[in-house]
């Protein structure tokens, strides 16, 4: 079944569990996926045909119980669980990832930081977290049942990263790197610079 599941939906049902979270802040049981579809500018039938996709949710004409719909998307997505990460590359995105706490909070846990820079190999650069060197990267994701490896190096070494991390028992990639990578495990590229050229699209757009 997951196999089947087109990549869109899995990031709107983040944005479904992001929704439903404030839900419960505010105190709401009930929600329908008209009220859900207002809050997330969709369409309410994309919403219930996404949650088909994983079973039955809902009450015709009653809506979705709040907090057993969090539940739910939080075991699809597997939010309970605590996911150990390496970051290969130490220099700007790599320290900011590396020191940014919400990911903790939200389960993700970095376990090692690594590059090839002699200067910064030894180096303290997070709480607990110190520079290692890139030549021991797979024996420590083989040590410390590394799961999500993330790739904060330049284009031209990101292939090369993406296969010695798939090949090291990784079974997901976050790449910053701006370049396409081609692996055979999940893969989820972030390129800062294509977003804000859709943005300043955009901007442009809508002042001429």
């Amino acid at each position: 079944m997951a196999g089947k599941i087109p990549k869109p939906v899995s990031k709107r049902l983040v944005s479904y569990y992001m929704c439903l979270e404030r839900l419960l802040e505010e105190g709401e049981e009930v929600v329908s996926s008209e009220e859900l579809a207002q809050r997330l500018d969709l369409k309410a039938s994309q919403i219930r045909k996404d949650l088909s996709y994983f079973g039955e949710f809902g009450k015709r004409g009653v809506g979705y119980n709040v907090e057993h719909l969090y539940n739910a998307i939080g075991e699809i997505l597997g939010v309970k669980k605590e996911w150990k990460l390496v970051v290969v590359g130490a220099g700007n995105i790599g320290r900011a990832v590396a020191n940014y706490a919400v990911m903790r909070e939200r389960g993700f846990k970095i376990v090692g930081i690594f590059d090839k820079d002699p200067s910064k190999v030894g180096k303290e650069i997070a709480p607990g977290l110190t520079v290692m060197d890139v030549k021991n990267l797979e024996e420590f994701v083989k040590e410390n049942g590394v799961e999500i490896g993330v790739i904060a190096v330049p284009a031209d070494r990101a292939q090369e990263i993406a296969e010695r991390l798939e090949e090291s028992g990784v079974k997901g990639i976050l790449n910053f790197a701006p370049v396409k990578i081609k692996v055979s495990i999940p893969i989820e590229n972030i390129d800062i610079t294509a977003a804000l050229r859709v943005l300043t699209f955009e901007i442009v757009r809508r002042n001429k």
